[in-house]
């Protein structure tokens, strides 16, 4: 494996890390700031939500991705399956 794509694949992870740590902050905070659900409703769905969401995406898409668009060695691709299936579990 080459030394640039373990660069690109821990700044993607990097990233990935961030958005998620503020992504249902932002979505609570706006459905509490306007009083459309109560703190506690809006905690409790945002969980449902995220878990139900990890739960329905398939695993194909993230083989299919290293395959067609990465275009990785075998060894590159189970890798970046590896870190990928890490970061969804």
């Amino acid at each position: 494996m080459s030394i640039s794509l373990a660069i690109v694949l821990l700044l993607v992870l990097a990233a990935e890390f961030a958005n998620g740590w503020t992504d249902a902050p932002n979505a609570i905070a706006t459905v509490v700031s306007t009083r459309i659900l109560s703190l506690y409703a809006a905690v409790v769905m945002a969980a449902f939500m995220n878990i139900l969401g990890e739960r329905l995406k398939p695993i194909e898409t993230e083989d299919e991705f290293s395959k067609v668009c990465l275009k990785l060695n075998p060894e590159e691709q189970a890798l970046f399956n590896c870190f990928i299936r890490t970061r969804s579990r």
